[in-house]
């Protein structure tokens, strides 16, 4: 081993660092997936023209964000004509006849959300597995699990009501006075635990995804080096085993994925009607819904656009953050030397 090497071994990465590197992966994860679920929208909502009051799923490839229609008429970026023909048709017309920066219409305010999301996620997830592997050994198979359900359950509670607020500000574009009035009643009415309102379905698809995600990661990571006869992996292991690990996550957790998309939606749909919440609305009762519906394969549905989303997202992230860590740690080391 090199005497750099023992010393980035010594050196760590700062907490800021970390959060530098995870906001890095973050905008560059969103800029390269937004595109996808983009078109994906356009061509859903040629087939099914969105009315006013309408919601849909927004993936910037970080994190769903629930997008309410409004009116506008063509004017909109979801609801321009475009006549596609299909995936490749739909880019090519409209970087031609829309301009290239259409293909991230409604990104922005998402990643008010997203990126602050997936520093503490991620940020989070680094120093638990430090601490952890500094009490309990380097060697503990199950640290990556308990780390990463830890982040993810701390980053989906922050991050909750602040969703349903962006959500409510969207669909009536209320001021920030009323904003607040908005959320003083609610408060009254249902108590604080109504800010979290479709927190439990998030949680149950999220958490899991998560433990199994950095599980696979880290051994698979572990393994490629090894193959490879590397002590460090480089960006192409750390892309190879995010797109996997991130792969397998999503099929695991896609019927919770499914469930909790139409919570949402119906969530939205209640509230936005003021009709009040229905009983049968528990996770587990429209997971028994769906079954009886369509079938066992109805918690699967939409499996290959998830992988599609999820596979380069994971990759991209986590290949990025994991580069600019080893970058900061270079920079820390050659500090340290002059």
């Amino acid at each position: 081993m090199d005497p750099e090497t023992r010393g980035q071994e010594i050196i760590k990465v700062t907490p800021l660092q970390q959060m530098l590197a995870s906001c890095t992966g973050a905008i560059l994860t969103s800029v390269i997936v937004t595109p996808l679920d983009v078109v994906k929208i356009r061509l859903q909502a040629q087939n099914n023209p969105l009315p006013k009051g309408k919601c849909f799923v927004y993936s910037n490839g970080l994190m769903d964000h629930l997008c309410v229609c409004e009116e506008g008429g063509n004017k909109l970026w979801y609801k321009k004509p475009g006549n596609f023909q299909g995936t490749l048709d739909a880019f090519f017309k409209i970087i031609r006849n829309e301009g290239i920066k259409s293909l991230w219409s409604g990104l922005p305010p998402t990643l008010v959300m997203a990126v602050p999301a997936t520093v503490i996620y991620f940020t989070c997830y680094d120093q638990l597995s430090a601490l952890l592997r500094s009490k309990l050994g380097e060697n503990e198979t199950y640290i990556p699990i308990v780390a990463g359900i830890v982040a993810r359950f701390g980053a989906v509670t922050v991050i909750s009501p602040l969703e349903l607020i962006r959500t409510k500000m969207q669909s009536k574009k209320f001021s920030y006075v009323e904003l607040h009035r908005f959320v003083s009643k609610k408060v009254s009415e249902d108590g604080w635990i109504s800010l979290w309102r479709g927190w439990a379905p998030t949680v149950l698809r999220d958490v899991p995804f998560s433990a199994m995600y950095w599980y696979n990661y880290e051994i698979l990571k572990k393994w490629l080096c090894e193959k490879s006869g590397l002590y460090e992996p480089t960006f192409m292991i750390n892309f190879t085993s995010g797109a996997l690990s991130g792969s397998f996550a999503a099929v695991a957790t896609l019927p919770f994925d499914v469930v909790k998309t139409q919570k949402q939606t119906q969530l939205w749909t209640y509230e936005s009607h003021k009709i009040s919440m229905p009983l049968h609305m528990s996770t587990w009762i429209i997971m028994k819904n769906i079954v009886a519906k369509n079938g066992f394969s109805g918690l699967f549905s939409g499996l290959i656009p998830r992988l599609i989303k999820i596979a380069p997202a994971c990759a991209i992230m986590i290949s990025t953050y994991e580069f600019g860590k080893a970058f900061f740690q270079k920079q820390n080391v050659r500090r340290q030397q002059y």
